[in-house]
C-alpha cells in the first residue's frame, strides 16, 4: 500500500534489506581486505577482483537503500546499476572458474545470492520509484 501518509511497505522492506546487506558486505569484505593474514587465510581461495568489487559495492548498497528509504528516484537507478555490475562481475567470476584458477565455492553461492537480491531490489525500486502511475479518472 502506498499512500501519501503511509510508507510503501515493499520499498521500505527493500531499503532496509539493502542497507543491512551493504553494512554486512562492508564488514565482511573489510575484514578480509584489512584484517591481516589470519582473516585472509580463513577466507580461503577468494578471488581478489570479486572481493574488492563486493567491498566497494557495499557502500553503494547503503547509499541505494538510504535513497530508496527517502523515495529518491536516483536510488532506483543506482540499484539497477548495482544489479547490472553484480551480474557482470559474476560473469567474470564464472570465466575465472572456467580458466581453472583457484576459487572458493562459497563465492559462487554468494554471487548467486547477490545477483538475485539486487535484481529483485532493482526491479522493485524501478516499479515503485521510476514508473509513474496513471492518474485516477
Amino acid at each position: 500500500m502506498n499512500t501519501q501518509h503511509g510508507r510503501d511497505r515493499w520499498l521500505a522492506g527493500i531499503s532496509v534489506i539493502a542497507i543491512i546487506f551493504g553494512l554486512l558486505t562492508i564488514k565482511e569484505g573489510g575484514s578480509v581486505l584489512f584484517g591481516g593474514e589470519a582473516a585472509r587465510s580463513a577466507a580461503g581461495n577468494y578471488v581478489p577482483f570479486v572481493l574488492w568489487f563486493n567491498f566497494l559495492a557495499g557502500f553503494a548498497y547503503v547509499l541505494a537503500g538510504t535513497g530508496m528509504w527517502l523515495r529518491q528516484r536516483w536510488a532506483a537507478r543506482l540499484a539497477i546499476a548495482i544489479a547490472i555490475a553484480t551480474v557482470l562481475v559474476f560473469a567474470a567470476f564464472i570465466v575465472h572458474i572456467g580458466s581453472g584458477a583457484a576459487w572458493e565455492p562459497r563465492t559462487l553461492v554468494a554471487m548467486t545470492l547477490r545477483s538475485v537480491v539486487w535484481l529483485a531490489i532493482a526491479g522493485i525500486g524501478r516499479q515503485r520509484l521510476l514508473h509513474k502511475r496513471p492518474a485516477a479518472a
